[in-house]
């Protein structure tokens, strides 16, 4: 089976936005959200089962889809992505507005969707969350075109996390050395000059890794 046909199919990115029960905000990235119908207006969401956020929309019942756009900033889909809200302030540093008690960025979006769970189906390894939406709101007039996944890997040069649905190891190819993000598997493509010349403070542009704990191999 060649897996890299996955990639042929078309796909969005999302922050799926959502509130623990003590109201703090946190979220994750997902590439699997669509319309499945129009009355009511529905969308089915597909998240990993170890992700916080799929334990969060459970509990609580709610979540908003933001609608991520080509001009966001590459640590909002990093940090949110490859980094569990157990344990990180996803929001920590990130423009955000509360909208019906959900967070919604306000930056790097197309959009916004208020939902609420009607029903879901689990797989082996995702559960597919349908939900209903209860408000939609439209960004910036539709001026910066929606980040799409083949846009990010291609354009933006970003990987996915392993919970990701379209998640395939990348096989290891002799090489140089290189230096690769021990957290998101970021390598280093040299654009900034030497690694060891980066300035001693840079991070990891998908997660935000600080550069010493860079892995050389």
């Amino acid at each position: 089976m060649d897996t890299k046909t996955f990639f042929d199919m078309s796909y969005g990115l999302f922050v799926l936005s959502v509130v623990t029960p003590e109201g703090k905000p946190t979220g994750c990235t997902v590439n699997t959200a669509f319309q499945i119908t129009s009355t009511p207006p529905t969308l089915a969401l597909s998240v990993n089962h170890q992700n916080y956020t799929n334990e969060l929309i459970r509990k609580t019942g709610r979540v908003c889809v933001n609608i991520l756009s080509q001009n966001v900033d590459i640590g909002i889909i990093g940090g949110f992505g490859f980094r569990s809200g157990r344990d990180n302030d996803k929001f920590a540093n990130v423009p955000y507005v509360m909208e019906q008690g959900l967070p919604v960025l306000t930056e790097g979006i197309c959009g916004h969707f208020i939902c609420k769970v009607v029903g879901e189906t689990e797989t082996s390894t995702h559960t597919i969350f349908l939900v209903e939406v209860e408000d939609a709101v439209r960004t910036g007039e539709g001026k910066v075109p929606p980040m799409t996944y083949a846009y990010y890997h291609q354009v933006k040069n970003g990987t996915e996390p392993p919970t990701a649905p379209t998640f395939v190891a990348k096989e290891e190819a002799p090489a140089a050395e290189k230096y690769v993000c021990p957290v998101c598997g970021y390598i280093y493509d040299g654009s900034g000059g030497p690694f060891e010349d980066l300035p001693g403070d840079w991070k990891c542009p998908l997660c935000k890794v600080p550069k010493a704990r860079f892995e050389k191999r």
